[in-house]
Order: C-alpha cells, then sequence, then structure tokens
C-alpha cells in the first residue's frame, strides 16, 4: 500500500483534517486570491495568472497521494475562473505541470529519486529544470502568449504525452 508523505497515512485511510489543510493551501486559495483581485480590480485587462500543478491531478501516481487531489482542484480552479475572469477583464489563467523538479517537500517523497531518473529515461527532452520552468512561466506573462488561457500547459519535456520510452523499455529487459 502507498504512503502519504504526510504522516505516512496511506491515501485509502485519509486524515480528511490533513486533506482539507491541503486543500485550501494548494487549490482553494487561489480561489481566494483571484476572486479578491477581481473585487479590487487589481489585475490590468490581458494581466496572466500562472499556477503550478504537476500531472498528478490527472494520472495515479501512487506516492503523491492527496496532494493529486489539490493539484486537480487546482486546475479546475484555473480554468474556471479563467472564464469568468477572461470575460470581464481579458485576465488570463493558467497552469504549469513541471518535470518532476527536486525540492523540500518533493525530498521527502518516497522513491523521489528513482522517480525522477524514470522521468528523465521518459522525457524526450528530459527533466526540465526549475530554472526553465521559470523561463517557461515568464513567458506565460508577455504579450506572445495573449491568448493562451484555461490552460494545464505541460513543461516536462514529453513526459506527459510519451506511452513508454526505448530507454525504459531496454532498462525493463534487464
Amino acid at each position: 500500500m502507498s504512503i502519504n508523505v504526510r504522516k505516512n497515512i496511506p491515501y485509502t485511510e485519509n486524515n480528511y483534517d490533513f486533506t482539507h489543510k491541503g486543500l485550501d493551501i494548494s487549490a482553494i486559495s487561489l480561489h481566494r486570491v483571484l476572486q479578491i483581485a477581481m473585487k479590487e480590480d487589481a489585475i490590468n485587462e490581458w494581466g496572466s495568472v500562472v499556477a503550478l500543478t504537476y500531472i498528478a491531478g490527472q494520472r495515479v501516481f501512487p506516492s503523491y497521494n492527496d496532494m493529486a487531489d489539490g493539484k486537480a482542484m487546482l486546475e479546475s480552479i484555473a480554468r474556471n475562473f479563467g472564464y469568468f475572469y477572461g470575460v470581464e477583464k481579458k485576465v488570463r489563467i493558467n497552469t504549469v505541470s513541471q518535470s518532476p523538479t527536486r525540492t523540500t517537500a518533493g525530498s521527502g517523497v518516497k522513491g523521489f529519486d528513482g522517480f525522477i531518473s524514470y522521468a528523465e529515461k521518459m522525457s524526450p527532452l528530459g527533466n526540465a529544470t526549475a530554472d526553465e520552468c521559470a523561463d517557461y512561466c515568464v513567458s506565460l506573462f508577455s504579450d506572445l502568449t495573449k491568448m493562451v488561457t484555461m490552460q494545464n500547459l505541460f513543461h516536462d519535456g514529453g513526459f506527459s504525452f510519451t506511452g513508454v520510452s526505448q530507454a525504459v523499455i531496454e532498462q525493463m529487459e534487464k
């Protein structure tokens, strides 16, 4: 059984207080910020909002557990608020799904190093670095992406659309 990164609790035995806090911090906070920004007219017309997510909001990654639920909710809020803010003020709202990236939080996930290696082998371009992700996010604030909104944009070297790579097949045959 997969163990949750928080307190070693399996997903199937969730502590709902932890889940509620996780949803509040990882997803609902975006709704709160956008709600206040819209009421206060804080974002200029054609402005842009970008939130970071992870592919686990759409696919099962057993060790990611209830954080995957939070990412799915975050992506939904970006789409829904993206519609309303777009209609009202042409504000663009997107999420970026980054490659597995070494972070303080990620380092606590059991098997994370193995997963980074796997993703590197699966991705035709390799894993994207945190700095490369930052550059990509900057592009989403420019006029060059003026008509991009309500999207979950993958920045993962092709991992999200690779069924299996030759490198992984060869590794499995060893």
